[in-house]
């Protein structure tokens, strides 16, 4: 019954409201020919650096070197029901694929639902989808990359031979891969010498309310913060401008992923220990393939099983300022001129970065 009541909602979609989606950027679409086999890149947000910067024009020229095919984009500024929307425009409009990254992972079922309601196959992109049969996934080891998060932050806060606790920023409570990264995390820090002191799940990876929950933990704990477990480099800004703001001195050490610009900046620049670089060349064009396979009605099997998909999950590398040039330099990430601006030029020929 709620599969045919989804499905019954896209025949009051019209085709203006497709047009007006299209109008407020909510559905765009590479120029193509008129025959294109069209495929729906369906992203969550934008505060996360990363999917306007990578995944989006990699995915999109991988889509472009395949054939005549068209990509219908669309951001959901991290609301779940703009993104259902979009997702109904997108099948309206004729998408045979749909390879979605969810706002929130158990709401995005019925997105699945509706459009295996139409025979359209869903690709999981970086989040799997809690519920609903789909057609594939590609992702990260994500409880994996919290172990490395966690690790690299107890290695090096014994290895400078601190003291007290940390403080954990978390990642959105609706992202299922945020509660895998907070598993891994725990993994490595419970047990060690250094004490969770509080632990807070960010709405949205909010790099505001980060710093905001930050500052008051600050008030409570001061001095006994030896470390921050910053679950990406969004919330990893934000607790280190708390930390600014209160004259805390010397800084803890703060975690971080996604490899970001700015948060590679600030890990050149001492502010910020590391973050995780994540394959996202290969994560969007191995997307792109598989998406093509699908419009094309061929099987597809992945490296693994994940919910009963075929899946593949790809490795993530901590990334210091001692191997920033044998990473997202190395990859064409990013250049040594976009790294090393004035601000940082001098702590980028301290690093060796040049």
């Amino acid at each position: 019954m709620r599969g045919s009541t989804i499905t019954s909602r896209f025949v009051r979609f019209t085709a203006l409201a497709v047009v007006a989606l299209i109008a407020s950027g909510a559905l765009a679409a590479c120029t193509t020919g008129s025959n294109a086999i069209k495929i729906a890149l369906l992203l969550p947000e934008s505060k996360t650096a990363r999917y306007e910067a990578f995944d989006r024009p990699f995915f999109e020229k991988r889509i472009a070197e395949l054939g005549d095919y068209e990509v219908l984009y669309s951001n959901a500024d991290q609301d779940a029901a703009k993104q259902q929307s979009q997702a109904e425009a997108a099948l309206v409009s004729g998408a045979k694929v749909l390879v979605l990254d969810p706002v929130d992972s158990s709401a995005a079922a019925s997105i699945v639902a509706a459009a295996n309601a139409q025979g359209v196959p869903v690709i999981a992109y970086d989040r799997i989808v809690n519920g609903g049969q789909l057609a594939y996934y590609v992702s990260f080891d994500n409880e994996n990359i919290g172990e490395l998060q966690g690790a690299a932050l107890v290695k090096k806060l014994d290895e400078d031979g601190a003291s007290g606790g940390i403080l954990m920023v978390n990642g959105s409570p609706t992202d299922g891969n945020a509660g895998e990264f907070k598993s891994g995390a725990h993994l490595k820090i419970d047990g060690s010498d250094y004490p969770v002191l509080a632990e807070f799940d960010s709405p949205d990876w909010s790099p505001d309310k980060a710093q905001d929950w930050v500052a008051g933990q600050i008030t409570q704990f001061g001095d006994r913060i030896a470390g921050v477990y910053a679950a990406n480099d969004g919330t990893a800004g934000g607790a280190i401008a708390a930390l600014k703001a209160a004259n805390v001195t010397p800084l803890p050490i703060v975690t971080g992923r996604d490899a970001e610009l700015a948060g590679i900046q600030r890990i050149v620049s001492g502010d910020q220990y590391m973050t995780i670089y994540k394959a996202m060349k290969q994560q969007a064009t191995l997307a792109a393939e598989v998406a093509v396979k699908l419009a094309k009605g061929e099987t597809v099997t992945g490296d693994i099983e994940v919910n009963g998909a075929p899946a593949t999950l790809l490795s993530a590398v901590v990334v210091t300022r001692d191997n920033i040039m044998d990473t997202v330099v190395a990859d064409g990430i990013y250049t040594v001129a976009e790294i090393c601006t004035p601000e940082y030029a001098a702590a980028c020929a301290a690093a060796g970065i040049k």
